[in-house]
């Protein structure tokens, strides 16, 4: 018979019990526009009830993010390092990186404010070592993230 200290035995429930709460998929949805928030309610606990719940959420708070505009500004801006990307508050941060060709290095900061595959829910800002791009750089880049969104929708909608 095994003997096990009682916090290697309390350690082994709560692993048990993080990993039976992870059975579920509740990240992102199937259509992947929309993704699982853990808003609480006023008391601080999210309404309806388990712990689990209140981690991860449980589907009333959702926030959208087109998934066109979110895939697509990774598509096109993938030279640059992800930093990070946070799908519920639609925004993609990246570090410093030097496009195929190019001598100058850029780092940019998407925000996707809207489920619309539309220009006003793509924000983009980009910046040199030296401070901001020009309005047509910067023009340029959003116009080639719409671009392969539009493309992207094109695709999805062939199958």
């Amino acid at each position: 018979m095994f003997h096990f200290p009682a916090k290697q035995a309390a350690a082994a429930i709560v692993c048990v019990a993080i990993l039976a709460g992870c059975g579920q998929s509740r990240g992102i949805s199937e259509d992947a526009t929309t993704v699982a928030s853990g808003r609480e309610s006023k008391s601080g606990v999210t309404e309806g009830g388990s712990l689990l719940d209140s981690i991860f959420g449980d589907g009333d708070g959702n926030v959208k993010v087109n998934r066109y505009l979110w895939t697509a500004s990774l598509d096109v801006l993938n030279f640059l390092p992800v930093e990070s990307a946070d799908p519920f508050t639609g925004v993609i941060s990246t570090g410093y990186g030097t496009p195929p060709g190019g001598g100058r290095a850029y780092r940019a900061t998407i925000l996707i404010s809207d489920p619309a595959l539309d220009a006003r829910s793509l924000n983009v800002a980009l910046q040199t070592r030296r401070g901001p791009v020009g309005a047509g750089t910067q023009r340029a880049v959003e116009d080639a993230i719409l671009g392969r969104a539009r493309q992207l929708r094109i695709n999805a909608e062939r199958y």
